[in-house]
């Protein structure tokens, strides 16, 4: 992965952390904004699950650095999120809320570029996620 998209992602997700119990709240109102049926696969306190959210964006953020580290991590992301009922089509949701809400917490710091890598970056993780995902389907 191209080290400027690295670097845009990673210094631009510091600006993130200090809100990140307000990020997550935006992300989950843009999510069930943009599909509502998606609310149906959270079960429990959105609370909890947007602090998880929040760690887990954090750790795939710093695994940037080790990407062959953080495939499998992803991989068994992707199975998990199948088995969740996470269709191969809410990734694209997923991005576009994962996106506003970037922009919504970012503000001015939200340029072109930060956006561009962010939808980089999303774009191979999320790829990376459905294949395993697919791989586990057929697997079954």
């Amino acid at each position: 992965m191209d080290p400027k998209v690295i670097e845009l992602v990673q210094s631009s997700w510091r600006s993130v952390e200090p809100i990140a119990p307000q990020a997550a709240e935006l992300f989950y109102g843009n999510l069930f904004a943009a599909d509502p049926a998606l609310k149906a696969l959270f079960k429990g306190d959105m609370v909890q699950q947007g602090a998880k959210l929040m760690q887990m964006i954090g750790a795939a953020v710093r695994g940037l650095d080790d990407v062959p580290s953080l495939l499998p991590v992803l991989q068994a992301l992707g199975v998990r999120h199948q088995g969740y009922g996470v269709s191969p089509k809410d990734y694209e949701v997923v991005g576009a809320a994962l996106l506003d809400t970037l922009a919504q917490g970012l503000g001015a710091a939200f340029t072109p570029d930060v956006q561009d890598a962010w939808a980089t970056v999303y774009t191979t993780m999320a790829s990376v996620m459905t294949q395993a995902a697919e791989q586990g389907r057929a697997a079954a």
